[in-house]
Order: C-alpha cells, then sequence, then structure tokens
C-alpha cells in the first residue's frame, strides 16, 4: 500500500539566521570577504574607475564607470539631508570627454563638501573630475597624464574639425584652471609637450609633482581625505547653524 501522507517539510524555528547566512554568502561572492563596515555614515563615497563609459557602451571586458550611473547619484546625494559630504577616489584612464566634463561640473556644482582622491592614476579626462572638487588629494605613486583631446574613427578632414576639437580643448582647460591653481600656460606647456610619451605628446606628472605645478591641492592618503573632509563638514554646520548676525 502506497502512503499518499506528504512529508512534512521542516521548518527552521529561527529564519533570521537563513537570511544572514544567505547575506554571508552574498557579501563573499560580491565583494571577497565575510564582514562589511557596519553603520550609517555622513559621507557618500563614489569611486571612478576603469574608463569613463559616454554615449557609446564599450566591450564587456572594460572596467567601466557609466555617466549615466554616476549623475543621478550626484543629484541623489545632494537632496539627502543624512549626506553632508561627498568623497571620491578616483582611479581611471580617461574616457569620453562629454562624459567626464558632465561628472566634473556635477561635483563642482554640488553645495556639500567635497574631496578626490586620486589613487594610481587619474589620466586624461580624469584630470578636470579630480580638481571638480572642494579638496583634491594625490597618492605618492599616483600619476595623471595629461593630453591633448584625441578622436576615434573617421575624422573629416575640413578646418571645422580643427576647430571643433579647439574649442573642446579650451573647454577642457578652462575647466582646469578654474578649479585648481595651475597657470593656463603651464597646463598647455604640460599638454603640448614632446618627448616624454613614446607614442604621442603629453606629460605624466607623478604625485608631488602634481602638486608642485598647482594642478592638486596635496600629497596624502585615504586618511588625509577622510580628515579634510570631516574639517570642511564641521565648519559647514558651523556656518549653517551659526546664522547671519546683525
Amino acid at each position: 500500500m502506497v502512503n499518499t501522507k506528504q512529508q512534512e517539510q521542516p521548518v527552521n524555528p529561527n529564519p533570521s539566521e537563513e537570511l544572514k547566512k544567505a547575506s554571508v554568502l552574498d557579501t563573499i561572492q560580491q565583494l571577497g570577504q565575510t564582514m562589511t563596515p557596519a553603520g550609517e555614515s555622513n559621507i557618500f563615497c563614489m569611486t571612478i574607475i576603469g574608463q569613463v563609459e559616454g554615449h557609446l557602451v564599450l566591450p564587456p571586458q572594460n572596467k567601466t564607470t557609466k555617466y549615466e550611473h554616476i549623475i543621478p547619484q550626484l543629484v541623489a546625494v545632494e537632496q539627502n539631508p543624512k549626506i553632508e559630504g561627498v568623497f571620491i577616489v578616483l582611479n581611471t584612464v580617461g574616457g569620453d570627454v562629454e562624459a567626464g566634463l558632465a561628472i566634473a561640473e556635477m561635483i563642482a556644482t554640488l553645495s556639500k563638501p567635497t574631496v578626490t582622491l586620486v589613487l594610481g592614476g587619474g589620466h586624461s579626462i580624469g584630470v578636470p573630475i579630480a580638481v571638480s572638487s572642494s579638496f583634491s588629494i594625490i597618492a605618492a605613486t599616483a600619476t595623471m597624464t595629461i593630453h591633448p583631446i584625441r578622436l576615434n574613427g573617421l575624422v573629416i578632414g575640413v578646418p571645422q574639425t580643427f576647430e571643433y576639437l579647439d574649442k573642446m580643448q579650451e573647454r577642457v582647460i578652462r575647466f582646469i584652471t578654474s578649479h585648481s591653481q595651475i597657470t593656463e600656460e603651464k597646463i598647455k606647456e604640460l599638454m603640448f609637450k614632446t618627448g616624454e610619451l613614446t607614442r604621442d605628446i603629453g606629460t605624466t606628472v607623478i604625485g608631488a609633482d602634481a602638486v608642485k605645478y598647482g594642478l592638486i591641492n596635496a600629497v596624502g592618503g585615504i586618511a588625509d581625505g577622510i580628515r579634510e573632509l570631516n574639517q570642511r563638514i564641521e565648519q559647514n554646520r558651523k556656518q549653517s547653524s551659526g546664522g547671519i548676525v546683525q
């Protein structure tokens, strides 16, 4: 005789344990570790890594930062009263010029204190992003490649193409000089220097040299960046709470 009675499934008396195990497994898969920092922070950390992806989708093997992901995050940061500062970690080879400038303009126009930290590299269009914050820091071993704008693909050989490139170049130079201490003459000298890059014109600036030229504010690391941002947040709080005294 066949027993048609369904076997009862064991019920977990503690469902929170199952959720905890699933969370740990997910953390291992995503971050390679079993523990993540706990607690809510008043600082929003944004990473710009790999290549800045703009209007064209890059191949799947490329590590990219999509500007359509970054811009909504910055809008949310501006609207969220719990977030008092933004810490931008930069390690990028550059990418789309207009997308990079869009990100840089968004960071520069935030009402909240911002600090950028250049780790590894902040090359090409990463330079405007690096200088767009309230305060910029570069690691001692990090580099920044400054070079003229380049075009890929079909280029129409007419004077209008050169004028378009020249105007775009001026936009980048104007942004960099207005958000850092470097002069227009110096940035153009570094940009159009020959002999340093093997197959191109431009200059690779390392750590302390970026500070010497006035491109970046200081040499340091993550602790220096967080300390500077916390100081600026505290100053912002005092200004907000102090009001105007007649």
